[in-house]
């Protein structure tokens, strides 16, 4: 947790699928806050804890049901303010005394209401300021149940066609409910409505980047003390500023291990030694272990298979190298906010994988390293934003995210060396043009993968026989959510022509219009 130094919201989630961009729009405003799934949030949490303001999330549970989630009660007997969102709304009325009726999902006969609506105003209250300016106001609905009778204290501020009680409040304890998301982006004033909450629960938005620095300098030094840290760079963002902060917090005590697995892209291994050995003068081992991965890759097409390799090679060379540093007792990693929070299950059960993430889960006991993950509390954005606060040149700092297990999830089926370079240099050909039109900081993210197929093509008169690649391009803003990239056909026509004279290999090129979700933004 964060220094208590800071205000802090406390976020109950009750399994939304979008808890997170709650969090999103706080940070957006310098205000510091963790999400909690609600079985976690215990009273001695709460005392731990301590926030300024509590956030109850949207939940697909209905609480109509026996057994279906609670905060704790004391969130209401801890005089600080208490905003509702949609379950959240109705979890709040229910345990103060008011009534939710069932709708047609729960089996009940109450309204339900899904999509966009319209919330028109019945009184004004504090937290609607810069609200009904021009009439009523767009919001997104998502609830199968509604609010049938309010708690004793709340009043009406809001209503829609569905949701009689689309806003309510009881102003004097500080308590707001609504039945729509403020989060999305469906409800366009919805950060205005986050901002006046969170300025009613008196923060002042302490929490920047330049804080943020000289807090996680602080803790970095008080966890490591005198001993070393071994650091897995891959060259990409996340690791990049992590590593950098780190040395700067704890200087030579630091030493960068780059695992060069055969799966970078072209030229970069060249690239990331330059920039940290010669521009920051940190301790650093280049360790090309390519054979080793491409050896144990051999013949392996399935890619949570493919996955596990890497990690489980990855593991075994990190600890090749600590066992040569000595006093190395931490491993840094680069771990996001994102991969934290999509490794926890709200309900407490098994959640399903879509995929392995090489960050987060532990380490094998066997390594006896301990972990230190500065960024953990961040989200990607935010992530760029420390990158800046630390000087990282803007190139790095705007790279496209760029995962662990490299062109192995870029190269669907097996994995040949031959195949690898043939998709190096596609995808360099298709980077260097959408630099070449001054679109590399509107995309997310963007790659070629070769696709484990062959077609007949003819070139010169003659006939080819060659692989297909695709082309990928999304746009983002933290990677959960995505949309392919509206590239205009002259650009297409373009890169496709380069790519099929240039890539050796290739001779056919698709381009990948599938949005997350339900696809993945990789590949694989």
């Amino acid at each position: 947790m964060t220094d208590q130094a800071h205000d802090r919201l406390l976020i109950i989630d009750f399994g939304s699928q979008v808890t997170q961009l709650i969090a999103r729009r706080l940070r957006e405003l310098n205000v510091y806050c963790e999400i909690h799934p609600f079985q976690s949030v215990t009273d001695a949490f709460l005392d731990d804890f301590d926030p300024k303001a509590v956030i109850l999330s949207g939940g697909p549970a209905s609480v109509v049901h026996d057994g279906s989630p609670r905060p704790p009660a004391s969130v209401f007997t801890r005089g600080v303010p208490v905003l509702g969102i949609c379950y959240g709304q109705q979890v709040m009325m229910q345990m103060l005394g008011g009534r939710v009726e069932g709708g047609k999902i729960s089996g009940g006969g109450g309204t339900a209401e899904f999509g966009r609506a319209y919330v028109t105003p019945t009184s004004q209250s504090p937290l609607l300021d810069g609200w009904f300016d021009t009439g009523r106001e767009q919001v997104w609905m998502s609830h199968g149940d509604h609010v049938a009778e309010l708690a004793p204290g709340f009043e009406v501020f809001g209503t829609s066609p569905n949701a009689p009680f689309a806003i309510t409040a009881d102003q004097g304890r500080n308590f707001f409910a609504v039945q729509f998301h403020p989060e999305v982006h469906h409800t366009p004033k919805g950060a205005k409505l986050y901002e006046n909450f969170v300025r009613l629960a008196g923060f002042t938005g302490d929490w920047t980047m330049g804080a943020y620095r000289e807090e996680a300098i602080r803790k970095i030094r008080e966890t490591v003390g005198d001993k070393r840290v071994i650091c897995g760079l891959s060259g990409g963002v996340d690791s990049s500023v992590a590593a950098v902060l780190i040395h700067e917090a704890i200087g030579d005590q630091l030493t960068c291990v780059f695992v060069d697995h055969g799966l970078l892209r072209l030229n970069e291994a060249d690239e990331v030694v330059k920039m940290f050995r010669d521009n920051y003068n940190i301790p650093l081992i280049h360790a090309d272990e390519s054979e080793l991965f491409l050896g144990e890759l051999d013949g392996q097409s399935d890619p949570e298979t493919k996955r596990k390799i890497i990690g489980r090679l990855f593991i075994d060379v990190f600890q090749k190298y600590a066992n040569e540093i000595e006093g190395a007792e931490f491993l840094a990693q680069g771990t996001l906010y994102p991969d934290v929070i999509e490794s926890v299950s709200f309900s407490g059960g098994p959640s399903v994988t879509i995929k392995s993430h090489h960050n987060v889960g532990g380490l094998p006991e066997k390594m006896g390293l301990k972990l230190v993950e500065p960024l953990r509390e961040l989200f990607k954005d935010e992530v760029r934003a420390l990158g800046r606060e630390l000087g990282l040149p803007a190139s790095f700092i705007g790279r496209h995210p760029f995962p662990g297990p490299g062109l192995a999830i870029r190269c669907p089926g097996e994995i040949t060396r031959e195949k690898l370079d043939i998709l190096r240099l596609a995808d360099a050909v298709y980077i260097d043009q959408i630099r070449k039109h001054g679109l590399y900081d509107e995309i997310w993210q963007a790659f070629a993968a070769i696709l484990p197929v062959r077609t007949v093509g003819v070139m010169g008169d003659g006939r080819t026989y060659d692989y297909a690649c695709a082309l990928r391009a999304v746009t983002s803003v933290d990677g959960m959510t995505a949309d392919y990239y509206p590239f205009d056909h002259d650009f297409m026509g373009e890169t496709v022509t380069r790519i099929i004279n240039e890539v050796p290999g290739i001779n056919r090129v698709f381009y990948d219009v599938t949005s997350k979700p339900p696809g993945t933004i990789e590949m694989e």
